[in-house]
């Protein structure tokens, strides 16, 4: 399938998107994907074609895809501008919002900053309700233990890695929120979303689904990618029936 392909103005760094539009029910509100730390968009395309005819638009975050790679400007309210300039580029006024993994604390950046107006829920997986600082020492560990080894430095170049590094700081995500929301959480070791973590999410949505994925740490993507897409349209088509009565 060929998904439109453009570009948003984040102050002078052109953001990369892909957009199923041409191939969408207009009626459906649209879902935005955040995707995780070293994803680009182009990795989400068979999410865009699992949930058509629902809308989707998924964006590569600066130093990511072929978005643009500044100097500086890695912390999260410059990841949320990009999630904003997506929205801005195409006019959206109603939408559903999806983070996965690190992708999962911009999209909650964007919509504490943005007062949650205009949108209809949010979908997080498998990251806690927060911002993390690095630690010290875990740029060059990613990059010589996991993207040269995984040929993923055309995914986020190195550049952004120590961007990353350098300016990212601890940012409480976990204030309460009427949305609705999704969380999908692996179960076995490596899963970054820990039991208080989830009482954290359960304070803060009052409107709260889990969906839980036992197979999986925190690769869920990966190792059960298909119950992640069921649920992810399940949950969209539940909270649309809603919206509709």
């Amino acid at each position: 399938m060929q998904f439109i392909a453009g570009f948003a103005d984040n102050d002078g760094v052109r953001i990369h998107y892909l957009d199923s539009n041409n191939l969408a029910d207009p009626d459906i509100a649209p879902l935005i994907i955040c995707p995780g730390l070293s994803e680009t968009a182009e990795e989400y395309i068979d999410l865009l074609e699992f949930l058509l005819p629902r809308r989707c638009i998924v964006l590569s975050f600066r130093g990511r895809g072929n978005s643009d790679t500044p100097e500086r400007g890695y912390d999260l309210d410059e990841h949320r501008r990009d999630i904003e300039a997506v929205i801005r580029t195409l006019g959206l006024q109603q939408f559903h919002l999806f983070g996965h993994s690190r992708g999962a604390s911009y999209a909650l950046g964007c919509a504490a900053a943005r007062n949650e107006q205009h949108m209809r829920s949010l979908l997080l997986g498998d990251y806690p309700p927060e911002h993390r600082q690095m630690p010290s020492g875990w740029a060059d560990e990613y990059i010589h233990d996991y993207l040269i080894p995984y040929q993923r430095t055309s995914n986020i170049r190195t550049e952004a890695v120590w961007g990353i590094a350098r300016e990212s700081r601890l940012v409480a995500l976990d204030s309460p929120s009427p949305l609705p929301a999704l969380i999908l959480r692996g179960t076995l070791e490596g899963s970054l979303i820990n039991d208080l973590d989830m009482q954290r999410y359960r304070n803060k949505f009052r409107h709260l689904k889990v969906e839980e994925f036992h197979r999986s740490g925190h690769d869920l993507m990966g190792t059960e990618r298909e119950g992640c897409y069921e649920a992810i349209r399940d949950f969209l088509n539940a909270r649309d029936s809603v919206n509709a009565v």
